[in-house]
């Protein structure tokens, strides 16, 4: 039984400016802003939190199922996924969009500036997830609001247990939204941001959140992450990289051991400590896509 993975697919230009941004930024102009930076590196990557999480759940020998929109852009990441033998059956194409795309810069300090189109992101709820899919689990990554909220009310009508992992499309959702996500999930995951920001919205702590719940996950970086259980935490020591070379993806490496781990029916920690493990692999490494076991 296979991974239903609900979330983004999206195009990601990455650029290098090797100065400061605050050395070109005068803050006392801001309301006049027209700037430009000069960026001799650039390269182009297939991501997107649905693509990135069934390539890493692929790589552990997980049975992936991407739940996503590509645009009139997309016949490229239609032949990467049929190349690294990804099912494509879930995939929609949307006529007269592009494929989502993230611009990132990034300056020597590691501060970056993002640009985000979400294109045909946007029509994600046009898929449905029904009883004739052969899924053991599931996971809502971010994606277009109204594709989470659909996505998870039909996983809950289908008994499918599914983690709710809403990233960075977090404060897209009010109070009583991210309630219902959390009534209908059986796992949660969160960065140590994210966590802040669901406790401040909900006026509970994670301990609390986590007692309606299977599990709920901190992620803490390059502290490891925090494992809540019925309000009681397990700390999960963090694997040092062997050199620290690209972050982008390490997040939806983490999510795809994740995924693998609840597959084989692993304890939260264990699933957790791969997590670990795949993304100190994944920062070591160059592209979201682009790492080897």
């Amino acid at each position: 039984m296979a991974s239903l993975i609900c979330g983004s697919f999206a195009f990601d230009t990455i650029m290098n400016f090797e100065g400061r941004f605050a050395e070109q930024i005068l803050p006392d102009q801001l309301h006049i802003l027209n700037v430009s930076f000069l960026v001799p590196a650039l390269r182009r990557d297939f991501g997107g939190c649905a693509g990135n999480i069934a390539y890493s759940l692929k790589l552990l020998g997980g049975e992936p199922l991407p739940m996503a929109t590509l645009g009139q852009d997309g016949r490229s990441y239609l032949e990467r996924l049929k190349s690294l033998e990804i099912s494509t059956q879930f995939i929609r194409e949307v006529p007269e969009t592009y494929t989502a795309q993230a611009m990132i810069m990034t300056d020597r300090d590691n501060n970056q500036i993002t640009a985000f189109h979400p294109g045909a992101m946007n029509q994600a709820h046009l898929n449905v997830i029904d009883a004739s899919h052969n899924i053991k689990v599931a996971i809502i990554a971010p994606d277009g609001k109204e594709a989470m909220i659909h996505h998870a009310q039909q996983l809950f009508d289908l008994k499918i247990p599914f983690v709710f992992d809403p990233g960075q499309g977090l404060p897209m959702f009010n109070a009583a939204e991210l309630k219902t996500f959390i009534s209908q999930a059986t796992w949660v995951t969160v960065n140590d941001y994210e966590a802040k920001m669901l406790e401040e919205r909900l006026g509970q702590s994670v301990a609390d959140i986590s007692k309606s719940l299977k599990g709920l996950v901190v992620t803490l970086g390059a502290e490891g992450c925090q494992v809540w259980e019925d309000g009681q935490s397990t700390h999960v020591a963090p694997v040092k990289p062997t050199r620290v070379l690209d972050p982008t993806g390490c997040g939806d490496a983490w999510r795809g051991a994740l995924l693998f781990g609840l597959e084989q029916g692993w304890s939260l920690v264990s699933c957790a400590e791969l997590g670990n493990k795949m993304g100190a692999l994944k920062i070591a490494q160059q592209g979201p896509q682009n790492y080897h076991l």
